[in-house]
């Protein structure tokens, strides 16, 4: 006899059937993937929290200069990006999605936005 996977009751059907109806499925998935869940909120919360103080301080022309210290006391958090760029002269650029910063001297950063293109 086979056995729910979530409340453990006997299950009807299918050889192959692991849960007793979608319910105990849903419930079983949901308390695998919670971990995982809440930890990837919490870094998509972060690059979201990037993205947003990215986008406020940038320029209308889509690049400029801005005091490092302007950034951290929004909140912004440099150690989460979604990606990087590095250019032909080996300037390393971080990305939080289409907006990017790069560190200069003088705790200043170039900001840029990236087009969609």
């Amino acid at each position: 006899m086979k056995t729910c996977l979530d409340c453990g009751e006997t299950i009807k059907g299918r050889s192959d059937k692991k849960f007793c109806n979608d319910q105990c499925r849903n419930n079983y998935n949901n308390k695998l993937n919670t971990d995982a869940s809440s930890q990837v909120r919490s870094i998509n919360a972060v690059l979201r929290k990037n993205r947003r103080i990215l986008e406020e301080l940038i320029p209308v022309e889509g690049k400029g200069v801005v005091a490092k210290k302007k950034l951290t006391d929004k909140g912004f958090n440099p150690d989460y990006h979604t990606h990087t760029y590095t250019t032909q002269k080996g300037d390393t650029y971080k990305f939080c999605y289409e907006y990017g910063y790069l560190s200069l001297e003088a705790e200043k950063w170039m900001l840029v936005k990236r087009d969609a293109n």
